[in-house]
């Protein structure tokens, strides 16, 4: 079921796919301007799904010593909420630029909503997810009884548009983690679909999110492009 705060909300969602490798630091300055024009009612909202090189990305809770490995790979520090991550290759990112002024005005609600939309697509492929009090994303129990993360959860609010959003492991080399501590939490793992066993495509992982997204945030329309 929707969202009772999205009643009123009209307009559909702009969707855009990458299909290159798009640099951090660009998607960044693109979200930034998008947001300002969305606050400004010039431009729709956007959901743009990528994948971006090896990198760690800082939120503004990381501790300096959860970088474990700095020299691995480029390290960014966003604006975003959150601590440090990863995003690589294999790694479906899914930044939400979205207008919170017409959705509610609540940051917390928003939040539940993302990690909703990751556990509905999640279970498209026979994953059950949950969330865990006190640790933002979206987990898995393994067989063996222990929880690893499969999806990350960071974002950023200005004049209430969000940007920034999700990241979902399909087959990232989960290696790369090792030179972080995820989002500041050394008792858990990171996981991924292939791990799983789930051997599925980006393309059928980008179907799931859109379907579920339609449902809990609105409909969507195809992207022209990012000069949009």
């Amino acid at each position: 079921m929707r969202n009772n705060n999205l009643k009123n909300v009209n307009d559909t969602i702009e969707w855009e796919k990458g299909h290159d490798m798009i640099p951090y630091e660009d998607a960044v300055a693109y979200m930034e301007n998008r947001a300002r024009l969305i606050a400004t009612h010039t431009a729709k909202e956007k959901v743009w799904l990528l994948e971006h090189p090896s990198l760690y990305s800082a939120g503004t809770s990381a501790n300096e010593t959860d970088l474990i490995d700095p020299d691995k790979f480029p390290v960014f520090h966003s604006g975003r909420g959150g601590q440090y991550t990863y995003h690589g290759p294999g790694q479906r990112v899914a930044y939400v630029m979205l207008d919170l002024r017409k959705r509610g005005r609540d940051v917390s609600a928003f939040v539940r909503n993302l990690e909703q939309w990751i556990i509905n697509t999640l279970l498209v492929f026979d994953i059950t997810a949950e969330r865990r009090s006190g640790r933002v994303g979206v987990w898995v129990i393994q067989e063996n009884g222990t929880e690893e993360k499969i999806a990350a959860i960071g974002v950023r609010l200005k004049k209430w548009i969000s940007f920034h959003g999700i990241s979902i492991n399909l087959n990232p080399d989960l290696s790369h983690f090792e030179g972080i501590v995820p989002c500041g939490i050394q008792d858990f793992g990171v996981t991924s679909l292939h791990k799983l066993g789930k051997k599925i495509s980006m393309i059928e992982l980008d179907e799931a999110l859109k379907s579920n997204f339609e449902i809990i945030f609105g409909p969507t329309t195809p992207s022209k492009n990012l000069n949009n």
